[in-house]
């Protein structure tokens, strides 16, 4: 078999090893769950926003990352967008009773979570909020 007979082989043998090194890379580098924003956390949390951050883990951290930080899966909640003038804590009481459609992000529609209960909702808000406030996020009027 001469050369010109290989390249094909051998062109298939290279996009292999490179698939497999894209695999590798994502791999090590945790890239499925990468937070969107740097989150600065309080140095204490007041008991409330401590019960949220727990019930924040289990339930909303799958998606928005670690700490409100954001991920592939949803946005960070540690952003401007969401300072209180523009999504009020009612907008995040909403968003667990009934879900959310997509508008500033294209993450995709926001389930329902009817496993958490309003007082749980009330923690996770004041976990949220007091991050922000450590993170420069703070009430601005609305424009619109």
């Amino acid at each position: 078999m001469n050369f010109s007979q290989q390249i094909p082989k051998i062109l298939i043998f290279g996009l292999l090893l490179s698939g497999i090194g894209v695999v590798v890379n994502n791999m090590m580098s945790g890239s499925s769950n990468a937070a969107i924003v740097d989150v600065k956390m309080p140095t204490k949390l007041s008991a409330k926003a401590v019960n949220g951050k727990r019930t924040f883990s289990k339930n909303c951290e799958s998606c928005h990352g670690e700490n409100g930080s954001g991920s592939e899966q949803g946005p960070p909640l540690i952003h401007d967008i969401y300072n209180p003038g523009h999504h009020g804590d009612e907008s995040f009481y909403r968003a667990a009773v009934s879900g959310v459609t997509s508008h500033h992000w294209n993450y995709g529609n926001m389930p329902a979570q009817p496993q958490v209960s309003q007082y749980d909702m009330e923690n996770i808000i004041n976990f949220i909020r007091e991050v922000q406030s450590q993170n420069g996020i703070r009430y601005k009027a609305h424009g619109m």
